[in-house]
Parts: C-alpha cells; structure tokens; sequence
C-alpha cells in the first residue's frame, strides 16, 4: 500500500483551523477505507512567516512541496500586509509554479442547507465551474510608472494564448462529457474585450468539435450573473477565464447557501507536479480565532483531493459523512446554526466512523 503524502500548509486567518478539521477528518477515514494511507507534514508558511523571513515561503518552496502527492491549503491573506504581496507570494506562486491551470469550483445545495434562491432545491443548483488558473487577467503582466505623480500610470495585461485557452477548453468539455447532463456553458466577454475574449469564443467552437456529444452554449459573463440567479436549472458546466471565473464562483457558493461551503481544486493533469486543494473562502480575519469558521468547504475539497488521488470511494465516504451532518446538524453560523468548528469536524468524524455512510 503506497503513502500518500500530503503537504499541508495552514497559512493565514482562519485557514489554520480548518485546515486541520480537514487533517482530523481525513485521518479518522483512514480508519474505515481499506487501502487508503496518508501521512501529512506541515509548512508554517504564509503571513506569520513573512514577517519573521520576509518571503511568505522559503526560496527554495517549490522545490520542497514537488515530492508530495498533494498540497491541502487553507488560505492566504492578512489585513496587516498588502493583498498583492501575500497572494503572489505564496498561493499564486505555487499555482503558477506547479501550473495547476485547471481551477475547478463545484457548487451545489448540500442535503440541510437553504439556498437564498426561492424554490431552488438540489436538482435545479448542481454546477461546476471551470477556472483557466495560469494566465488570463492573472498573468501578472503589467506595470506602473512616474509612481505618486499626477501622471502616474498602472497597466494591467491579460494574457490569452492558444495554448492555454485549448487545453482548459478540453478540460471542460470532457468534464461536461462526464456529467449525466453533458452540458458547457463558455463564459467571455466578447463584445468588449475584442482580442483575448474572442480568441476565446473561436477556440471554444473549435474545441466542440471534439465532443459532438457535448451541448454547448455561451454567454456574456454580466449576463451570466443574471442566468445565475433566475434560471440556476438551465447550467451544468461552466468554464470562464482566471477573473470571470474567480468572481462567478463566488456568487454560485452564495447561490448555494455560503461560501463556506465551497471547495477548489487546483490541478495540474499532466500531473507533473502535485495538485492543490483548498476552500475559497479565504482568511476570514474577522472570524479567524473564535472556533466558528466553517470546515465543510476544506472537507469537500478533501473529498476533491482524495479523488485525484485515485480513490473515488474514501471521496465518497467522506462527502456521504459531510451530507449526513448538513442534513441534520451542527451547522455552523453561517448556515444559520450555532455550531463550532470544533462540534462540526466531530460530527463528520464520528459519521465516518459510524460506519454506515
């Protein structure tokens, strides 16, 4: 039986702590799935560590996270630093490192958990959106000049190549082709942005062709928001650039109950290097602390992770015992119960062990 080892970096605000609900979680599975071994080793990086090194990870980082299986992360950010600085510093540098270009968001009203839509139930909010996660408006080209000046000038450039766009393209579709629904939605912006986006739409047509058995449409990334909330049904897959996407994700966690129950993957298919799994909630500083943050998003992702790994039943034992505690409590207080973190992650433990789910 192979080891599999799990890089597990806590980082900033709340990510710590649910990050290691998700160690706990994982770990009693352990016990109950036959074939399954995990060994976890911790990195104290993020905002902490860039004020003691003046990095938010060591130089030789990359180097070091290369070797494991799977990275589980928590989340980066601190209201002391600049946003820029911890995130390029850290999440980004791994993502791009480690070209994890495939960013991938599912969204779904969990058994327990009422959505804010009315009459929206499991069967009518059931997506997953695809990110591109190594270029796009997130390619970090750009500039500034004459800084503080009256003339000053910042630039920011979106990057869109054929390479990257192709090989996310065929990311969704077969994604698409792997759901009982077999649908796609392209999201651009195309009527605006007349270079990158439309390179978008022409790759997307082109890349259809590959998948006849895959109905697809696409939509304007503001008119998408509206469809979102007034005909949630008509949408399966989605797949959008590093910003539409980053942004309709959230909006599709609020649609579904809270964003603390939304998960992400960051995958390299090539798997040259480790995926990385984390919940996009962020560091959440104004709870960060007090016990009540909500895991289910880390636990999801654990679920997303154990997938990739090749062991589709422990993910599947694993988001039974989530359902299970969605369905009939705790809950924590951003789905309206008065649960702890502490009370949730126990809750999930002893569902696993309970052995039925």
């Amino acid at each position: 039986m192979t080891t599999l080892r799990i890089a597990v970096i806590g980082a900033d605000g709340i990510g710590p702590e649910v990050v290691e609900a998700g160690v706990r979680v994982l770990t009693a599975l352990t016990e109950r799935a036959p074939g399954l071994d995990l060994a976890f080793d911790r990195f104290p990086w993020g905002s902490d560590y860039y004020r003691a090194h003046g990095k938010m990870m060591p130089e030789d980082g990359l180097a070091t996270l290369a070797p494991y299986h799977a990275i589980l992360f928590g989340a980066v950010g601190d209201p002391s630093l600049p946003d820029d600085l911890t995130l390029w510093g850290l999440r980004l540098k791994i993502c791009q490192g480690f070209d994890q270009f495939a960013n991938v968001r599912p969204t779904r009203v969990l058994p327990g958990v009422i959505p804010p839509l009315r009459d929206c139930g499991p069967d009518d909010l059931d997506w997953v959106i695809v990110r591109e996660n190594s270029e796009g408006e997130y390619a970090g080209h750009g500039g500034r000049a004459h800084r503080g000046h009256p003339e000053e000038v910042a630039t920011e450039t979106a990057i869109f190549t054929r390479a990257g766009v192709t090989r996310i393209m065929r990311y969704a579709f077969r994604i698409a082709a792997s759901r009982p629904r077999k649908l796609l939605t392209i999201v651009t912006k195309s009527n605006a942005q007349r270079f990158g986006m439309v390179l978008w739409d022409e790759i997307g047509a082109e890349v259809a062709r590959e998948f006849p058995d895959v109905t697809w449409d696409k939509m304007l990334v503001d008119a998408m928001t509206i469809r979102m909330v007034l005909k949630p049904q008509s949408l399966d897959t989605i797949v959008a650039t590093n910003l539409h996407a980053d942004i309709l994700s959230d909006l599709a966690a609020a649609l579904a109950g809270s964003i603390g129950i939304a998960p992400t993957a960051n995958i390299d298919p090539t798997r040259r290097f480790p995926s990385m799994f984390e919940p996009i909630h962020g560091s959440a500083f104004d709870i960060a602390g007090k016990g009540i943050a909500n895991p289910i998003a880390t636990f999801w992702s654990a679920a997303m992770m154990l997938d990739h790994l090749g062991h589709p039943e422990a993910s599947h034992r694993l988001m039974a015992a989530v359902e299970r505690v969605t369905a009939a409590g705790p809950l924590t207080p951003d789905l309206g119960g008065t649960a702890t973190t502490e009370e949730v992650t126990e809750a999930v433990c002893a569902a696993i062990r309970a052995g039925n789910v």
